[in-house]
């Protein structure tokens, strides 16, 4: 019915009047849950939260392992890494706002430490504002869509073995609290 494994925290999640004027999951692999188009006026921080809410349940939903404020090894933080279960790392800027996007333009530093980039933005951002070259995720607290695939750069062996047991490791010592 609606898309998930029968048993997944996902198919729980709550139904929405068609008022609110959602992206539904049925006709799109690449939807997680229900992207919310209404605007209400929500702090940046909400916004930051809610957005990468839903890109981490999108990714989960994709068969990623996100991890949030991964560091990286030029000393910069990503909002989100995550490991694919072939090993590829991705890397999920997230931009609440247009404020935010303006003012924080190291994101061009994380290329060399993923395969794939993508910026995670709400419904609401102002997308022709943002880059060609990344992927695109709309997010919102319920889920998220990809509206554009981010391009795919091979890692370097060496590179990509390093980082994963780097992120392998910040998320083991994480769950120990």
């Amino acid at each position: 019915m609606s898309g998930f494994p029968p048993g997944s925290a996902a198919r729980k999640r709550p139904h929405y009047r068609s008022s609110i004027f959602s992206l539904k999951l049925a006709q799109n692999r690449n939807i997680v849950g229900s992207v919310s188009l209404s605007a209400s006026i929500i702090s940046r921080p909400e916004t930051t939260g809610a957005v990468t809410r839903g890109a981490v349940r999108l990714l989960a939903a994709l068969g990623y392992a996100p991890v949030l404020e991964a560091p990286l090894p030029n000393g910069r933080r990503a909002d989100v890494m995550a490991l694919g279960s072939k090993g590829d790392i991705l890397i999920v800027e997230v931009k609440s706002s247009l404020e935010d996007y303006r003012a924080d333009r190291k994101w061009a530093e994380y290329a060399p430490f993923c395969d794939a980039f993508y910026f995670a933005v709400s419904p609401e951002f102002p997308r022709s504002l943002l880059p060609d070259g990344p992927g695109l995720i709309i997010a919102d607290s319920f889920g998220g869509a990809i509206l554009k695939d981010a391009p795919s750069v091979v890692l370097a062996a060496p590179r990509r073995k390093a980082l994963t047991l780097s992120l392998a490791r910040l998320a083991a010592f994480r769950a120990l609290g």
